[in-house]
């Protein structure tokens, strides 16, 4: 081969080799809410208004959500509904701008977990996407590094947090790779933990894993568990990865409780610093297309 023809060859090369890596940098653009649950440990505040609508300093936690994801140039938004989700189709009618929303109804929502959410949505969601759950308080910020597929966020502990933690690799070149999901209250061992904060960017070969898997379990009638019993079982077995990004653990909040609502107020109610925004700090280690599914 002449040296020019070589180097037209090795152009060519390069050029895909930049057009391939520029395909795997683009960021997800389509987010799951999942907000069908009934909110019960909120309730009276939950008896007439899904959990999502529930107000943090006066702005409800789904403006919040909607708003974050605007900022981070999110154009399509699939929510699970089922507890009074009418109240937030009508609310999304007015929020959403011009991201498109389409719905999956979750019929069965009073007797099943959110592991069947997240399988009734399989048939909607066909693209990359990141996965939030509707009870999540946190800064727009803080998504920046987890729009890229097959990511998770996590959290240092605080006393306040409870539930699902997950253990990260040791060796070199892994210490930000998830090697195994623990259930609240359980100890998996000596190892460091963190606390899952309830949003994974997922790329639409692991979706497709998920779904297959959500499928078995649907399948034996085991309605009542949360799909992180999926994600725990196919990170062990090998068939999930998820590379960590670390949310800080002071600019975040799941709203369960009451109790969890009022420490959310006064989080969010302090001012902002510049440092809270460092990445330093955060390591610590149009009317919408409406359509129903």
């Amino acid at each position: 081969m002449s040296k020019s023809k070589m180097a037209i060859s090795c152009s060519r090369a390069s050029d895909l080799h930049g057009q391939c890596a520029r395909a795997s940098a683009i960021n997800v653009t389509t987010a799951l809410l999942l907000a069908a649950g009934t909110g019960t440990r909120l309730q009276p505040l939950t008896l007439d208004a899904p959990k999502c609508l529930t107000e943090v300093g006066g702005i409800p936690i789904l403006e919040r959500l909607v708003n974050n994801l605007r900022v981070q140039g999110f154009k399509r938004l699939v929510v699970v509904i089922g507890h009074l989700g009418e109240r937030i189709q009508e609310f999304l009618q007015q929020y959403a701008g011009d991201m498109r929303v389409d719905y999956v109804i979750n019929p069965d929502y009073r007797t099943t977990n959110n592991i069947y959410s997240l399988w009734l949505a399989r048939e909607q969601i066909r693209e990359p996407f990141l996965l939030v759950e509707s009870d999540l308080v946190f800064e727009p910020w803080m998504l920046d590094d987890i729009l890229q597929p097959d990511k998770m966020a996590i959290s240092n502990i605080r006393p306040w947090m409870n539930g699902t933690t997950v253990r990260l690799g040791s060796a070199p070149g892994l210490k930000r790779h998830v090697t195994a999901f623990c259930k609240g209250g359980d100890i998996c061992s000596d190892a460091r933990q963190y606390k899952t904060v309830n949003l994974y960017s997922l790329s639409l070969n692991s979706w497709s894993k998920i779904a297959e898997r959500l499928s078995h379990h649907v399948s034996e009638g085991r309605l009542g568990e949360y799909y992180e019993v999926v994600f725990a079982e196919m990170v062990a077995d090998g068939t999930l990865s998820f590379e960590a990004v670390f949310f800080d653990a002071d600019r975040w909040y799941e709203i369960d409780t009451r109790v969890d609502l009022r420490a959310a107020e006064n989080l969010f109610a302090r001012p902002r610093s510049i440092a809270s925004r460092s990445p330093s700090h955060s390591l610590g280690i149009t009317e919408p297309v409406v359509t129903v599914a």
